[in-house]
């Protein structure tokens, strides 16, 4: 993985996903690493972030390097500045790229452009380190990713679609339940399906939640209206009405199942808050997984490190 970029989780093997995976583990459990001693990682921003700049950030410095926070104030990336001076100039001065944005295709020209590796921190189109926390954490959580289904209920977004690439490439059944004209559109379910035909998993895209749900071991959700989308809520809850994932829906899936969401929660709305507080939820060993996640990732595309 040294070197290369991460735009989609696809752009991973099953074997890279696995050397994630088990690199954020040894990590996780007290391996140190210096191997970013002395590299530079520009966090490149359009969208305010918690989780997600405190993890590179943080992964950053426990690695032995350093992160550089750059606000949407501060670039305007494509309007103040044409994204591709903004990949040339970066490259000059920081070892890599973790960019938030709105659009899949910022990311895109920035690592068309950029002469140093280019990392998807989320964008509309996908949120592949996501993706790679969630997995880690099924893994912890389940001791293994073939042979397990997960659900996930509501819109067809950036997390479900990477999700399910990544579910498929790890050999793990892919339900969604979404409404009518919210799912994943049929080319990308098309590509998901060509990767489970390999890893021997199945993807299966259906309205409704009590289908997907049920027998489940891993049900997960998010928003139903994310970041761009404001203008759009009271249509989507209106949409998305039926789609809340509380106990009676939880009640279907399997008695050892687990609870997963992204965060930030809308509790109330697509999660009931007694579901994300219970005994089932893993939402805050996730989201700690994306420190783990980070760090792996970033070990191995600009170190060339890990397990």
């Amino acid at each position: 993985m040294y070197g290369r970029d991460l735009i989609s989780i696809a752009d991973l093997s099953p074997q890279d996903i696995q050397r994630v995976v088990d690199t954020a583990l040894m990590m996780k459990n007290g391996r140190s690493s210096s191997a970013l001693r002395g590299k530079t990682l520009a966090l490149l921003f359009e969208k305010p972030s918690l989780r997600t700049r405190v993890s590179f950030d943080v992964a950053m410095q426990q690695l032995g390097g350093h992160a550089v926070y750059l606000s949407p104030g501060e670039v305007g990336l494509g309007e103040r500045e044409p994204v591709a001076d903004v990949a040339r100039v970066l490259s000059r001065y920081v070892d890599g790229i973790a960019t938030r944005t709105f659009q899949q295709e910022t990311v895109e020209e920035l690592a068309r452009w950029a002469d140093v590796p280019v990392i998807n921190a989320l964008s509309d189109g996908e949120h592949p380190c996501q993706a790679l926390a969630d997995l880690l954490t099924i893994h912890e959580k389940k001791g293994r990713w073939r042979g397990l289904v997960l659900s996930f209920v509501g819109d067809g977004n950036n997390v479900a679609r990477s999700l399910m690439l990544g579910s498929a490439l790890a050999g793990i059944d892919f339900r969604i339940a979404s409404p009518p004209g919210y799912g994943i559109s049929t080319a990308l379910v098309d590509k998901a399906k060509s990767l489970a035909a390999a890893s021997g998993a199945a993807v299966v895209c259906v309205e409704s939640p009590q289908e997907a749900v049920r027998g489940a071991d891993v049900v997960y959700t998010d928003v139903w209206t994310s970041m761009g989308q404001e203008k759009e809520q009271a249509e989507r809850r209106r949409a998305f009405g039926g789609y809340q994932v509380n106990a009676e829906l939880l009640a279907l899936a399997s008695p050892d199942a687990i609870v997963m969401h992204d965060l930030p929660a809308h509790r109330g709305e697509e999660i009931a808050d007694e579901v994300i507080e219970g005994s089932r939820s893993v939402v805050f060993d996730q989201a700690e997984n994306r420190l783990h996640a980070q760090k792996a990732v970033l070990s191995l595309i600009l170190g060339g490190e890990g397990a």
